[in-house]
């Protein structure tokens, strides 16, 4: 094994961390048909304790996704569907008055639990969208003074639908920065979708799903995942990748420093999953798009070439020069 490539998990950790997150994609693909990369992009976001944006039509599984991850992961789960009515409170509970005691008392709101789907998010208000800020970023929520801790771990998956834009309020930069990616599920294929005709046309597609490990165990694999290995040659590939697009000509505002953390991270993530107790080259491009392409704001020129976001970002990994020798690890 090269110098730079040398394990700082044990072999016990990494066999744990492989086999659990692979019977977790599994279970999900019995209810999730053909789209085993976008669970697995689910699933390091599971491991990151970071956020997943879902932007897509509707009706390609969002919600099923939600529901099947958090069955497999054995936690809690609460559906919030966002409305321009909606109000802060309805996420984050409240403090009630009981006159029994003449004391308040909190009363949990959907947020308290280990995996929270935000449907439609770009439907309610400014207000009510940033009552998911210090939850998705600290794990806590304050209501009249008082804090709560979120249970551990915990995670948000969140989905827009990007055709209907009349009567929504785009996320601001500031929340869509609090997401570890932003994906899409897409249309199946037409054998994937002819299984999925003939997988549930007469059963309920959750019910297959059992639950694969627990809150408790997930989050000791979880804290294993800061130990995965990221050489110099690594490190210094992805700084690249983050510094060329505060450089790049399609680009009006780089990845922030907060960004090159999100990619390091999920690329230890990735490299777990593998079975890998160090990160290469190829963990780092395949998730740069949907790690970077949100937290990027592309020149009005790029717009005006029709020019995606993902695509000025895929333009910039093309041109970052992939490191094919290692170097020492210090």
């Amino acid at each position: 094994m090269p110098a730079d490539q040398t394990q700082h998990l044990s072999g016990n950790a990494i066999d744990a961390i492989q086999e659990t997150t692979s019977r977790i994609v599994d279970a999900i693909e019995r209810v999730i048909i053909g789209k085993r990369e976008v669970i697995e992009l689910t699933l390091i976001g599971v491991l990151c304790e970071g956020h997943v944006l879902l932007e897509d039509v509707p009706g390609t599984g969002k919600t099923m996704l939600a529901r099947s991850l958090a069955s497999a992961l054995g936690g809690s789960f609460n559906r919030i569907q966002f409305t321009p009515d909606l109000l802060p409170t309805d996420i984050t509970g409240a403090l009630v008055f009981s006159p029994r005691t003449s004391e308040f008392s909190y009363r949990p709101g959907p947020i308290i639990s280990n995996v929270l789907l935000a449907d439609e998010i770009n439907r309610a208000g400014p207000r009510t969208q940033s009552a998911l800020l210090e939850a998705m970023s600290e794990r806590q929520v304050t209501v009249d003074l008082e804090r709560v801790s979120l249970p551990r771990p915990f995670f948000v998956i969140a989905t827009q639908n990007p055709v209907e834009l009349e009567g929504t309020f785009p996320l601001p930069e500031a929340q869509l920065d609090r997401f570890l990616m932003r994906t899409t599920i897409g249309y199946p294929s037409a054998d994937d979708e002819r299984k999925m005709l003939r997988r549930f046309r007469n059963t309920v597609p959750l019910d297959d799903i059992q639950a694969v490990t627990d809150p408790d165990t997930l989050q000791r694999l979880i804290a294993h995942i800061q130990d995965v290995h990221i050489s110099v040659a690594v490190e210094d590939y992805l700084l690249q990748i983050i510094h060329s697009t505060r450089g790049a000509a399609n680009i009006e505002v780089g990845a922030s420093p907060r960004a090159a953390l999100a990619l390091a991270r999920a690329s230890q993530a990735r490299a777990a999953m593998s079975g890998r107790g160090f990160v290469t080259p190829d963990d780092v491009r395949e998730l740069a798009i949907p790690v970077l392409a949100h937290r990027i704001i592309p020149t009005a020129q790029a717009d005006l070439l029709g020019k995606s976001a993902q695509e000025t970002v895929q333009e910039v990994v093309d041109n970052t020069h992939v490191p094919t020798e290692p170097v020492d690890a210090r």
